[in-house]
């Protein structure tokens, strides 16, 4: 069967078989960012030099513990990727694959997923496991990522 490709305006139109039936993906830019152990040790935290924690990234960050074949990953996806561009200016949203990334999976005891590790600029990271809808995810970034200084 001969597929013919076309790309116009960040879309792709597919036509597949004699009856040229029309299949549209649209595909999107990613803006939450993948992160291997070793970006890990030179973005956020080196574990391996460091006794205590000391956050060496420049916003807030959420990291996402997932796995390609994890049900309950797959439907908090595109909420990050929502986020992630919502509060692009504020923080940012990682991606570690757990099959891949195995060594940084153990560091955080990671033993389900979908788990998240949210980190403000200051104080100790917060590792919470689950899949929440977007409004929690908002109120923790709110609340604990980007809290608002008291009114003196």
């Amino acid at each position: 069967m001969a597929a013919n490709l076309l790309l116009y305006n960040n879309v792709t139109f597919i036509t597949v078989g004699a009856n040229k039936a029309l299949y549209i993906y649209k595909k999107q830019y990613m803006h939450t960012i993948q992160l291997t152990t070793e970006d890990f040790k030179a973005q956020v935290f080196d574990y391996m030099n460091a006794k205590e924690w000391a956050y060496k990234g420049t916003k807030p960050a959420i990291i996402d513990f997932y796995a390609d074949w994890c049900g309950p990953c797959k439907m908090v996806a595109p909420v990050l990727e929502e986020l992630a561009q919502e509060y692009a200016n504020d923080i940012v949203i990682y991606k570690v694959d757990t099959e891949v990334e195995q060594e940084l999976a153990a560091v955080f005891g990671i033993q389900s997923i979908p788990t998240f590790l949210f980190i403000p600029m200051e104080g100790k990271p917060m590792l919470q496991g689950g899949a929440f809808p977007k409004h929690i995810f908002k109120k923790v970034i709110q609340e604990k990522l980007l809290p608002t200084p008291a009114a003196e």
